[in-house]
């Protein structure tokens, strides 16, 4: 699902680049660890690039691959990481439940994949959690921020942004569906604001 022009807004801001920066990739880290060396890694939902950026600086990844359902999006991206990063990084615009269409890619492809806030934008979002697994080598890594059907349900979140009505998780379900598909995370992750938003790693043990 798209994001309207406000939360569109919000996504190119320099608020959600310092929240990325100085927030979500120092736990993502404190949990996860860095990345093996030459690490190849996807991200869902790039947005504007920033994250791809934090990927590649911070984490210490080979190459990445980035993809948004916004052409927009893709467009920023690109200004933002070609001449910089060059052939360390690929654009595609496409889904997060079909990546065999977006990036043709096999199996066990990966050694991590990051989402910054992306899933629950996604009306079958189960289905982006089975997508993420089939592509994560074994012992690959998931790190993750979510924001869950608490936060969706506040006055703020429904006023100004649009998201799927129905189907959303909690952290709770969000933590077993990922069981589901065999990525554990352990003790891996914290929730926040009474259970609005849950971030961690989990690693994928078929």
């Amino acid at each position: 699902m798209l994001m309207n022009r406000v939360e569109t807004a919000l996504v190119n801001s320099p608020p959600r680049r310092w929240l990325q920066r100085y927030y979500e990739v120092p736990w993502m880290r404190r949990l996860g660890g860095p990345l093996p060396p030459g690490a190849r890694v996807l991200e869902l939902g790039c947005g504007p690039g920033y994250g791809t950026q934090l990927i590649l600086d911070r984490f210490g990844a080979g190459h990445v691959d980035a993809i948004d359902l916004d052409p927009a999006m893709i467009t920023r991206a690109r200004r933002r990481l070609t001449r910089r990063y060059g052939q360390r990084v690929r654009l595609a615009q496409g889904s997060a439940t079909d990546l065999h269409t977006t990036l043709g890619e096999p199996l066990s492809r990966y050694d991590a994949v990051f989402d910054f806030a992306i899933i629950h934008h996604i009306p079958h979002w189960p289905d982006a959690l089975a997508e993420i697994a089939r592509v994560l080598t074994p012992g690959g890594r998931f790190y993750f921020d979510e924001v869950t059907a608490l936060a969706l349900a506040t006055p703020t979140y429904r006023l100004l942004f649009d998201h799927p009505a129905e189907n959303r998780f909690t952290a709770e379900e969000f933590l077993s569906e990922l069981a589901r598909h065999h990525l554990v995370v352990d003790q891996q992750y914290l929730t926040r604001r009474r259970g609005r938003y849950v971030l961690g790693v989990a690693t994928y043990r078929p």
